[in-house]
């Protein structure tokens, strides 16, 4: 006997996608949303201007760069997997947003040198200064799970 399409459609599992599909969308907006702004503010931030430099077509830059997304990220995704809603996640998103944002300029304070290295395109820098932001981004994530 096949199903008819109405029984489908009022299915357990259709209902529950239904439903949570919007929801995971939202949520999945909002922490996109935080992680630009997080990216935005970091590029504002910075001693060296990586988004010229990557314009310029700096490999040291873009390498960089790309590290900050992924830093930001691994703990904003953390943040959104232990959160239940939209307040959850815009609070713990922007408190680790403020903490990673800290906790890179403390590597960049302790990596000095590394800016004028980065501007020159040496890519071993960016590649140190990524190692540093990701190890970082791992711990804080490690914290927010508790």
């Amino acid at each position: 006997m096949d199903p008819s399409l109405s029984d489908v459609l009022s299915s357990a599992e259709v209902q529950a996608f239904a439903s949570g599909f919007p929801v995971m969308v939202m949520h999945l907006a909002i922490t996109l949303l935080l992680l630009a702004a997080g990216a935005a503010i970091y590029a504002m931030l910075t001693p060296w201007k990586e988004i010229a430099l990557i314009r310029e077509g700096n490999p040291a830059a873009a390498v960089a760069f790309a590290g900050i997304l992924v830093g930001l990220a691994i703990p904003l995704a953390v943040s959104l997997s232990v959160s239940t809603s939209v307040r959850d996640i815009t609070i713990w998103g922007v408190a680790t947003l403020v903490l990673q944002l800290l906790a890179f300029r403390v590597v960049d304070l302790m990596l000095h040198g590394l800016p004028q290295r980065i501007k020159d395109g040496e890519v071993s820098a960016a590649v140190v200064l990524v190692g540093a932001k990701l190890a970082t981004a791992v711990i804080l994530s490690a914290a927010l799970t508790g």
